[in-house]
Protein backbone atom coordinates (compact mmCIF):
# COMPACT_ATOMS: atom_id res chain seq x y z
CA UNK A 1 0.00 0.00 0.00
CA UNK A 2 0.88 3.41 -0.68
CA UNK A 3 -1.76 5.47 1.63
CA UNK A 4 -1.71 8.38 -1.32
CA UNK A 5 1.51 8.86 -1.89
CA UNK A 6 2.06 9.29 -5.74
CA UNK A 7 4.30 6.71 -7.51
CA UNK A 8 6.97 9.89 -8.45
CA UNK A 9 7.38 10.32 -4.53
CA UNK A 10 7.70 6.54 -4.01
CA UNK A 11 10.20 5.97 -6.03
CA UNK A 12 12.32 7.69 -2.90
CA UNK A 13 10.12 6.50 -0.13
CA UNK A 14 9.78 2.67 1.41
CA UNK A 15 7.39 1.67 3.68
CA UNK A 16 8.78 0.60 7.01
CA UNK A 17 5.42 -0.64 8.55
CA UNK A 18 1.71 -0.84 7.42
CA UNK A 19 -0.55 -0.09 10.29
CA UNK A 20 -3.97 1.21 10.28
CA UNK A 21 -4.33 5.02 9.46
CA UNK A 22 -6.17 7.37 11.91
CA UNK A 23 -8.07 10.44 11.78
CA UNK A 24 -5.62 13.24 12.66
CA UNK A 25 -2.79 14.65 10.60
CA UNK A 26 0.01 13.08 8.53
CA UNK A 27 3.05 13.74 10.53
CA UNK A 28 6.27 14.38 8.81
CA UNK A 29 9.39 13.71 11.31
CA UNK A 30 12.04 15.96 10.58
CA UNK A 31 15.77 15.18 11.35
CA UNK A 32 18.13 14.98 8.98
CA UNK A 33 16.38 16.75 6.37
CA UNK A 34 16.16 20.33 8.06
CA UNK A 35 14.82 22.21 5.44
CA UNK A 36 11.55 23.47 3.63
CA UNK A 37 12.77 23.92 0.15
CA UNK A 38 13.86 20.69 -1.78
CA UNK A 39 12.67 17.97 0.74
CA UNK A 40 11.51 15.00 -0.83
CA UNK A 41 10.10 13.66 2.23
CA UNK A 42 8.06 16.42 3.48
CA UNK A 43 6.61 16.23 0.05
CA UNK A 44 5.64 12.95 0.09
CA UNK A 45 4.52 13.51 4.05
CA UNK A 46 2.26 16.33 2.24
CA UNK A 47 1.12 14.11 -1.15
CA UNK A 48 0.03 11.65 1.50
CA UNK A 49 -2.36 14.85 3.20
CA UNK A 50 -3.45 15.64 0.26
CA UNK A 51 -4.57 12.49 -1.22
CA UNK A 52 -6.20 11.17 2.15
CA UNK A 53 -7.58 14.82 3.37
CA UNK A 54 -5.58 15.11 5.96
CA UNK A 55 -4.07 18.55 7.34
CA UNK A 56 0.16 18.28 7.73
CA UNK A 57 2.38 18.80 10.65
CA UNK A 58 5.88 18.59 11.23
CA UNK A 59 7.80 18.23 14.22
CA UNK A 60 11.43 17.75 15.50
CA UNK A 61 13.01 16.30 18.68
CA UNK A 62 15.48 17.31 20.29
CA UNK A 63 18.02 15.01 22.01
CA UNK A 64 20.62 16.59 23.69
CA UNK A 65 22.04 13.26 25.04
CA UNK A 66 23.54 12.38 21.43
CA UNK A 67 26.62 11.25 21.18
CA UNK A 68 29.51 14.24 21.25
CA UNK A 69 26.88 16.56 20.15
CA UNK A 70 27.69 20.04 21.28
CA UNK A 71 26.79 23.61 21.89
CA UNK A 72 28.68 24.62 18.30
CA UNK A 73 26.53 21.81 16.82
CA UNK A 74 23.04 22.97 18.51
CA UNK A 75 23.59 26.60 17.69
CA UNK A 76 23.86 26.07 14.37
CA UNK A 77 21.04 22.98 14.22
CA UNK A 78 18.30 25.53 16.01
CA UNK A 79 19.12 28.62 13.88
CA UNK A 80 18.36 26.49 10.65
CA UNK A 81 15.26 25.43 12.23
CA UNK A 82 13.73 29.16 12.73
CA UNK A 83 14.19 29.73 9.45
CA UNK A 84 12.81 26.55 8.35
CA UNK A 85 10.08 26.60 10.75
CA UNK A 86 9.01 30.24 9.30
CA UNK A 87 9.35 29.05 5.85
CA UNK A 88 6.84 25.90 6.65
CA UNK A 89 3.87 28.41 8.57
CA UNK A 90 4.31 30.66 5.72
CA UNK A 91 3.42 27.52 3.57
CA UNK A 92 0.30 26.72 6.03
CA UNK A 93 2.11 23.69 7.59
CA UNK A 94 2.45 24.23 11.38
CA UNK A 95 6.12 22.81 13.18
CA UNK A 96 6.35 21.40 16.49
CA UNK A 97 9.16 20.63 18.50
CA UNK A 98 9.82 17.53 21.15
CA UNK A 99 12.24 16.80 23.86
CA UNK A 100 13.76 13.85 25.16
CA UNK A 101 14.21 9.97 23.51
CA UNK A 102 12.92 10.36 19.92
CA UNK A 103 10.52 7.26 19.85
CA UNK A 104 8.88 7.60 23.38
CA UNK A 105 8.31 11.07 22.54
CA UNK A 106 6.94 10.95 18.89
CA UNK A 107 4.85 7.70 20.03
CA UNK A 108 2.71 9.67 22.32
CA UNK A 109 2.84 12.91 20.25
CA UNK A 110 1.48 10.67 17.19
CA UNK A 111 -1.01 8.90 20.02
CA UNK A 112 -2.61 11.94 21.15
CA UNK A 113 -2.95 13.51 17.47
CA UNK A 114 -4.64 9.67 16.35
CA UNK A 115 -2.18 10.39 13.43
CA UNK A 116 -2.80 8.69 10.03
CA UNK A 117 0.65 8.20 9.59
CA UNK A 118 4.55 8.92 10.08
CA UNK A 119 7.13 9.77 6.83
CA UNK A 120 9.85 10.08 8.69
CA UNK A 121 13.64 11.51 6.88
CA UNK A 122 15.89 7.82 5.71
CA UNK A 123 19.17 7.94 7.93
CA UNK A 124 21.72 4.93 8.20
CA UNK A 125 23.46 6.78 10.96
CA UNK A 126 23.58 4.07 13.68
CA UNK A 127 21.69 5.89 16.58
CA UNK A 128 19.25 7.22 13.95
CA UNK A 129 18.82 3.47 13.12
CA UNK A 130 18.06 2.86 16.95
CA UNK A 131 15.58 5.40 17.10
CA UNK A 132 13.84 4.39 13.99
CA UNK A 133 13.27 0.79 15.18
CA UNK A 134 11.93 1.60 18.66
CA UNK A 135 9.67 3.99 17.15
CA UNK A 136 8.21 1.50 14.88
CA UNK A 137 7.77 -1.04 18.07
CA UNK A 138 5.61 1.32 19.39
CA UNK A 139 3.09 2.81 17.20
CA UNK A 140 0.45 1.40 15.37
CA UNK A 141 0.31 3.21 12.02
CA UNK A 142 2.13 3.35 8.89
CA UNK A 143 6.03 4.46 8.98
CA UNK A 144 7.38 5.35 5.89
CA UNK A 145 10.73 6.51 5.57
CA UNK A 146 12.12 9.20 2.53
CA UNK A 147 15.78 9.49 0.74
CA UNK A 148 16.33 13.05 0.74
CA UNK A 149 19.52 12.74 1.33
CA UNK A 150 20.53 10.71 -1.99
CA UNK A 151 20.17 11.37 -5.61
CA UNK A 152 19.92 7.93 -5.77
CA UNK A 153 17.79 6.46 -2.98
CA UNK A 154 20.25 3.79 -0.68
CA UNK A 155 18.27 1.01 -0.88
CA UNK A 156 17.77 1.64 -4.89
CA UNK A 157 21.50 2.05 -5.79
CA UNK A 158 22.49 -1.38 -4.04
CA UNK A 159 21.07 -4.36 -2.31
CA UNK A 160 24.49 -4.58 -0.34
CA UNK A 161 27.71 -3.44 1.12
CA UNK A 162 29.71 -2.26 -1.94
CA UNK A 163 33.56 -2.79 -1.59
CA UNK A 164 34.83 0.06 -3.11
CA UNK A 165 33.75 3.55 -5.26
CA UNK A 166 34.57 1.20 -8.74
CA UNK A 167 31.83 -1.23 -7.26
CA UNK A 168 29.67 1.83 -6.19
CA UNK A 169 30.27 3.93 -9.35
CA UNK A 170 29.08 0.99 -12.06
CA UNK A 171 25.56 0.46 -9.90
CA UNK A 172 25.19 4.10 -10.08
CA UNK A 173 25.78 5.24 -13.12
CA UNK A 174 23.04 3.69 -15.23
CA UNK A 175 20.47 5.18 -12.47
CA UNK A 176 21.40 8.79 -11.99
CA UNK A 177 19.86 10.23 -15.34
CA UNK A 178 16.41 8.71 -14.24
CA UNK A 179 16.84 10.43 -10.79
CA UNK A 180 18.20 13.32 -11.60
CA UNK A 181 14.90 15.10 -11.81
CA UNK A 182 13.34 18.77 -10.50
CA UNK A 183 11.16 18.83 -7.40
CA UNK A 184 7.81 18.69 -8.09
CA UNK A 185 5.69 21.71 -6.08
CA UNK A 186 4.39 21.46 -2.62
CA UNK A 187 0.44 20.78 -3.03
CA UNK A 188 -1.63 23.07 -1.10
CA UNK A 189 -3.03 21.62 2.46
CA UNK A 190 -5.95 21.49 4.67
CA UNK A 191 -4.72 23.46 7.99
CA UNK A 192 -4.54 21.82 11.39
CA UNK A 193 -7.10 23.08 13.43
CA UNK A 194 -6.54 21.52 16.69
CA UNK A 195 -4.94 21.80 19.46
CA UNK A 196 -1.07 21.50 20.06
CA UNK A 197 -0.27 18.59 21.88
CA UNK A 198 1.20 19.27 25.59
CA UNK A 199 4.50 16.98 25.34
CA UNK A 200 5.28 19.79 22.22
CA UNK A 201 7.94 22.89 23.18
CA UNK A 202 8.66 26.01 21.51
CA UNK A 203 11.84 26.60 19.90
CA UNK A 204 12.87 28.96 22.16
CA UNK A 205 12.06 26.57 24.97
CA UNK A 206 13.93 23.83 23.61
CA UNK A 207 16.86 26.09 23.17
CA UNK A 208 17.12 26.65 26.34
CA UNK A 209 17.50 22.83 27.46
CA UNK A 210 20.48 22.60 24.99
CA UNK A 211 21.87 26.41 25.69
CA UNK A 212 24.10 25.23 28.75
CA UNK A 213 26.55 22.71 26.53
CA UNK A 214 29.97 23.56 25.83
CA UNK A 215 31.73 22.50 22.66
CA UNK A 216 34.54 24.97 21.23
CA UNK A 217 35.22 28.17 19.90
CA UNK A 218 31.99 29.69 18.06
CA UNK A 219 31.87 28.99 14.63
CA UNK A 220 31.78 32.59 11.94
CA UNK A 221 32.64 31.55 9.01
CA UNK A 222 29.45 29.07 8.22
CA UNK A 223 25.95 30.91 8.83
CA UNK A 224 23.40 28.49 9.49
CA UNK A 225 20.27 28.12 7.28
CA UNK A 226 19.17 27.15 4.47
CA UNK A 227 19.06 30.84 2.99
CA UNK A 228 23.16 30.81 3.74
CA UNK A 229 23.64 27.71 2.31
CA UNK A 230 22.24 28.62 -0.92
CA UNK A 231 24.69 31.67 -0.90
CA UNK A 232 27.69 29.35 -0.29
CA UNK A 233 26.93 26.92 -3.10
CA UNK A 234 26.62 30.01 -5.32
CA UNK A 235 29.84 31.36 -4.40
CA UNK A 236 31.29 27.87 -4.93
CA UNK A 237 30.15 27.22 -8.29
CA UNK A 238 30.70 30.34 -9.52
CA UNK A 239 34.45 31.21 -7.89
CA UNK A 240 35.81 27.49 -7.24
CA UNK A 241 34.36 24.99 -9.07
CA UNK A 242 36.24 25.02 -12.33
CA UNK A 243 39.37 24.41 -10.14
CA UNK A 244 37.75 21.89 -7.73
CA UNK A 245 39.89 18.95 -9.25
CA UNK A 246 43.60 20.47 -8.53
CA UNK A 247 42.52 22.94 -5.42
CA UNK A 248 40.72 20.51 -3.44
CA UNK A 249 43.82 18.35 -2.24
CA UNK A 250 45.51 21.51 -1.36
CA UNK A 251 44.70 22.80 2.36
CA UNK A 252 46.95 25.86 1.66
CA UNK A 253 44.02 27.21 -1.11
CA UNK A 254 40.53 27.92 -0.80
CA UNK A 255 39.52 24.84 -3.03
CA UNK A 256 36.62 22.97 -1.38
CA UNK A 257 33.36 23.53 -1.86
CA UNK A 258 33.00 24.05 1.99
CA UNK A 259 29.23 22.86 1.96
CA UNK A 260 29.35 19.85 4.70
CA UNK A 261 27.92 21.44 7.52
CA UNK A 262 24.68 22.86 5.63
CA UNK A 263 24.83 19.42 4.28
CA UNK A 264 24.86 17.35 7.24
CA UNK A 265 22.43 19.47 9.20
CA UNK A 266 20.40 19.12 5.87
CA UNK A 267 19.61 22.89 5.37
CA UNK A 268 20.22 22.19 1.94
CA UNK A 269 19.90 19.24 -0.28
CA UNK A 270 22.31 17.34 -2.18
CA UNK A 271 20.38 16.62 -5.11
CA UNK A 272 20.08 20.56 -5.38
CA UNK A 273 23.47 21.24 -5.36
CA UNK A 274 23.71 18.51 -8.34
CA UNK A 275 21.31 19.96 -10.54
CA UNK A 276 23.14 23.35 -10.02
CA UNK A 277 26.36 21.90 -10.41
CA UNK A 278 25.07 20.04 -13.87
CA UNK A 279 24.03 23.54 -15.80
CA UNK A 280 27.62 24.90 -14.96
CA UNK A 281 30.23 24.84 -17.97
CA UNK A 282 32.13 22.02 -18.65
CA UNK A 283 35.75 21.55 -16.77
CA UNK A 284 37.83 18.69 -14.99
CA UNK A 285 37.04 20.12 -11.86
CA UNK A 286 33.20 19.85 -12.57
CA UNK A 287 33.44 16.36 -12.82
CA UNK A 288 35.32 16.20 -10.38
CA UNK A 289 33.01 17.29 -7.38
CA UNK A 290 30.29 15.91 -8.78
CA UNK A 291 32.07 12.61 -8.14
CA UNK A 292 32.67 13.46 -4.62
CA UNK A 293 29.17 15.30 -3.92
CA UNK A 294 27.79 11.62 -5.51
CA UNK A 295 29.67 8.73 -5.50
CA UNK A 296 31.59 9.31 -2.34
CA UNK A 297 28.92 10.79 -0.03
CA UNK A 298 26.31 8.11 -0.86
CA UNK A 299 29.08 5.10 -0.81
CA UNK A 300 29.20 6.40 2.98
CA UNK A 301 25.40 6.27 3.32
CA UNK A 302 25.49 2.33 1.46
CA UNK A 303 28.17 1.57 4.22
CA UNK A 304 26.17 3.03 6.94
CA UNK A 305 23.04 1.42 5.65
CA UNK A 306 24.33 -2.19 5.15
CA UNK A 307 27.10 -2.72 7.84
CA UNK A 308 25.33 -3.58 11.51
CA UNK A 309 28.81 -2.32 13.18
CA UNK A 310 28.96 0.62 11.20
CA UNK A 311 30.98 3.23 13.49
CA UNK A 312 32.81 0.24 15.56
CA UNK A 313 36.39 -1.17 14.98
CA UNK A 314 35.21 -4.36 14.19
CA UNK A 315 32.88 -3.67 10.76
CA UNK A 316 36.42 -2.36 9.57
CA UNK A 317 37.75 -4.93 6.36
CA UNK A 318 39.01 -8.16 7.92
CA UNK A 319 42.52 -7.68 5.66
CA UNK A 320 43.11 -4.77 7.13
CA UNK A 321 42.09 -5.96 10.61
CA UNK A 322 44.20 -8.45 10.66
CA UNK A 323 47.28 -6.93 8.95
CA UNK A 324 46.87 -3.73 11.54
CA UNK A 325 46.74 -6.83 14.40
CA UNK A 326 49.86 -8.37 13.08
CA UNK A 327 51.58 -5.02 14.04
CA UNK A 328 50.85 -4.40 17.22
CA UNK A 329 53.63 -4.81 19.01
CA UNK A 330 55.54 -2.51 16.88
CA UNK A 331 57.36 0.53 18.43
CA UNK A 332 55.62 3.34 18.11
CA UNK A 333 57.72 6.48 17.28
CA UNK A 334 55.79 8.62 20.26
CA UNK A 335 52.88 7.94 21.97
CA UNK A 336 50.44 10.99 23.01
CA UNK A 337 47.52 10.77 25.17
CA UNK A 338 43.72 11.65 24.60
CA UNK A 339 44.29 15.45 26.17
CA UNK A 340 47.57 16.23 24.49
CA UNK A 341 45.76 15.36 20.89
CA UNK A 342 42.94 17.09 21.48
CA UNK A 343 45.05 20.32 22.72
CA UNK A 344 47.46 19.60 19.46
CA UNK A 345 50.39 19.15 21.61
CA UNK A 346 52.48 16.86 19.31
CA UNK A 347 55.88 17.67 17.67
CA UNK A 348 54.11 17.53 14.17
CA UNK A 349 53.57 21.03 13.48
CA UNK A 350 51.41 20.18 10.80
CA UNK A 351 49.07 17.63 12.38
CA UNK A 352 48.40 20.37 14.90
CA UNK A 353 47.50 23.07 12.76
CA UNK A 354 44.46 20.45 11.33
CA UNK A 355 43.41 20.13 14.97
CA UNK A 356 43.65 23.69 15.57
CA UNK A 357 41.20 24.26 12.17
CA UNK A 358 39.34 21.59 13.14
CA UNK A 359 38.71 23.40 16.60
CA UNK A 360 38.58 27.25 15.72
CA UNK A 361 36.91 26.26 12.47
CA UNK A 362 34.70 22.99 13.61
CA UNK A 363 35.84 22.24 9.66
CA UNK A 364 39.05 20.50 8.86
CA UNK A 365 40.24 20.79 5.23
CA UNK A 366 39.20 16.97 3.14
CA UNK A 367 43.07 15.99 2.22
CA UNK A 368 43.98 16.97 6.00
CA UNK A 369 41.27 14.99 7.86
CA UNK A 370 43.06 11.64 5.60
CA UNK A 371 46.71 12.61 7.41
CA UNK A 372 45.66 13.55 10.58
CA UNK A 373 43.37 10.52 11.75
CA UNK A 374 46.42 8.42 9.90
CA UNK A 375 48.76 9.94 12.46
CA UNK A 376 46.71 9.10 15.12
CA UNK A 377 47.12 5.82 13.88
CA UNK A 378 50.75 5.99 14.32
CA UNK A 379 50.64 7.26 18.07
CA UNK A 380 48.57 5.23 19.46
CA UNK A 381 49.00 2.04 21.60
CA UNK A 382 46.19 0.21 19.36
CA UNK A 383 44.67 0.04 16.14
CA UNK A 384 41.22 0.31 17.55
CA UNK A 385 42.40 3.30 20.11
CA UNK A 386 43.20 5.15 17.35
CA UNK A 387 39.81 4.28 15.66
CA UNK A 388 37.63 5.33 19.29
CA UNK A 389 40.06 8.32 19.45
CA UNK A 390 39.40 9.80 15.43
CA UNK A 391 36.33 9.10 15.43
CA UNK A 392 35.46 10.43 18.82
CA UNK A 393 37.27 13.93 18.36
CA UNK A 394 35.73 14.30 14.82
CA UNK A 395 32.34 13.95 15.85
CA UNK A 396 33.06 16.66 19.11
CA UNK A 397 33.92 19.39 16.94
CA UNK A 398 33.60 18.72 13.24
CA UNK A 399 30.36 20.97 12.30
CA UNK A 400 29.78 17.90 10.15
CA UNK A 401 30.31 15.24 12.40
CA UNK A 402 28.15 12.52 13.67
CA UNK A 403 27.47 11.48 10.44
CA UNK A 404 28.16 8.36 7.98
CA UNK A 405 30.91 10.18 5.97
CA UNK A 406 32.74 11.00 9.26
CA UNK A 407 32.43 6.70 10.16
CA UNK A 408 33.33 6.17 6.42
CA UNK A 409 36.69 8.93 6.33
CA UNK A 410 38.14 7.44 9.86
CA UNK A 411 37.06 3.93 8.85
CA UNK A 412 39.15 4.24 5.31
CA UNK A 413 42.24 5.78 7.33
CA UNK A 414 42.58 4.03 10.02
CA UNK A 415 41.57 0.61 8.20
CA UNK A 416 41.40 0.61 4.94
CA UNK A 417 37.57 0.84 4.41
CA UNK A 418 36.97 1.06 0.45
CA UNK A 419 40.26 0.99 -0.36
CA UNK A 420 42.70 -1.74 -0.87
CA UNK A 421 45.91 -3.54 0.43
CA UNK A 422 48.95 -1.51 0.26
CA UNK A 423 52.51 -2.97 0.39
CA UNK A 424 53.33 -4.01 4.36
CA UNK A 425 55.18 -1.44 6.85
CA UNK A 426 55.11 -0.86 10.04
CA UNK A 427 52.44 -0.08 12.46
CA UNK A 428 50.40 0.41 9.21
CA UNK A 429 50.58 -2.87 7.90
CA UNK A 430 48.81 -2.67 4.42
CA UNK A 431 46.66 0.02 5.02
CA UNK A 432 47.40 3.11 2.81
CA UNK A 433 50.56 5.28 4.82
CA UNK A 434 51.10 9.08 4.62
CA UNK A 435 53.16 11.48 6.13
CA UNK A 436 54.36 15.16 6.30
CA UNK A 437 56.88 14.37 3.66
CA UNK A 438 54.30 13.28 1.27
CA UNK A 439 52.24 16.24 2.12
CA UNK A 440 55.37 18.67 1.57
CA UNK A 441 55.77 16.95 -1.91
CA UNK A 442 51.31 18.37 -2.62
CA UNK A 443 51.46 21.76 -0.85
CA UNK A 444 52.95 24.28 0.61
CA UNK A 445 52.96 23.11 3.92
CA UNK A 446 53.86 26.22 5.97
CA UNK A 447 51.76 28.46 4.08
CA UNK A 448 48.80 26.10 5.69
CA UNK A 449 49.85 26.53 9.21
CA UNK A 450 50.46 30.16 8.80
CA UNK A 451 47.14 30.79 7.63
CA UNK A 452 45.65 27.80 10.92
CA UNK A 453 48.12 30.61 13.10
CA UNK A 454 46.13 33.32 11.83
CA UNK A 455 42.74 32.05 12.31
CA UNK A 456 43.48 31.13 16.01
CA UNK A 457 44.66 34.81 16.36
CA UNK A 458 41.70 36.31 14.96
CA UNK A 459 39.62 34.17 17.54
CA UNK A 460 42.02 34.76 20.98
CA UNK A 461 41.91 38.72 19.33
CA UNK A 462 37.44 38.60 19.11
CA UNK A 463 38.04 36.98 22.88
Amino acid sequence: MTYGISRQLMRRTQLLQEGTTGTGPVIYWMSREQRFEDNWALLAAADAARNLHRPLLCVFCFTPSFPNAQKRHYSFLIAGLKETQDKLVINGIDMHFLFGDPAIQLSIYAEELNASLIVKDFDPYPEKQGWMNALAARIKIPLYETDGHNVVPAWTASPKKEYSAATFRKKMQPLLSSFLEDFPPLPHLHPFEGLKPEICLTLQEASSLVNSLSGGPAIEWARPGASNALAALRLFLSKRLSSYDTARNNPALPGSSDLSPWLHFGQISPHRIALETLKQPPSAGKEAYLEELIIRRELADNFCLYETKAGQYTALPEWARKSLALHTMDKRPVLYTMEELEQAKTADPLWNAAQNEMIFRGKMHGWMRMYWAKKILEWSQTPEEAFVRALNLNDRYELDGRDPNGISGVSWAIGGLHDRPWPERPIFGSVRFMNDRGAARKFRVKEYIDLVNAMIAHHIGQD
